[in-house]
């Protein structure tokens, strides 16, 4: 277990404030922002722990949308990409509002039904830099663009190309 500071006991678990959802270390979690017209924030929790007065304070590390990255928003970013970055903080847990599910590409691509709380990370992100994680993948179709698991792909039974259903739209 990891040391704590005098004062402090590390949990095992945190109960969401008004739920009965219960989180734990690994788990993801919605974050409630200051500001109320912006989404939550997604983060992983990597340590809960209380002090003399019962705070109860996570460690997380935090998630970026594409549109808080450098660089920002690109057509193959999928509605619910996340790029898991290299910033750590300290929030107070009754800044969560609930769990959530982020899937690696692979997994999430082959979700049946894709839910509020589910998203996909397929980058690692140096929040400093704006570097990524890897920093090549594959593209696919005439247009070369990775691919989006929002937009509809089709195989060519001819050359066996994975082609977006728009490119062969007139």
């Amino acid at each position: 277990m990891a040391k704590t500071k005098p004062g402090k006991k590390d949990l095992d678990s945190y109960t969401i404030k008004g739920t009965n959802k219960v989180v734990r270390a690994g788990d993801c979690v919605l974050m409630r922002p200051s500001d109320t017209d912006k989404l939550p924030y997604v983060a992983r929790i990597e340590k809960i722990e209380a002090d003399h007065r019962n705070n109860v304070k996570v460690r997380v590390r935090w998630y970026y949308r594409p549109e808080e990255s450098i660089g920002g928003r690109r057509q193959f970013h999928g509605a619910k990409e996340l790029f898991l970055s290299d910033h750590f903080d300290v929030q107070s847990a009754h800044t969560i509002e609930g769990k959530c599910t982020v899937h690696s590409f692979k997994n999430y691509t082959k979700l049946e039904n894709v839910g509020a709380e589910d998203y996909f990370c397929r980058f690692e992100y140096k929040a400093a830099t704006g570097g990524f994680t890897p920093d090549r993948v594959a593209v696919y179709c005439k247009c070369e663009m990775p691919y989006n698991p929002d937009d509809l792909m089709v195989q060519c039974e001819g050359c066996k190309d994975w082609l977006y259903l728009a490119i062969l739209r007139p």
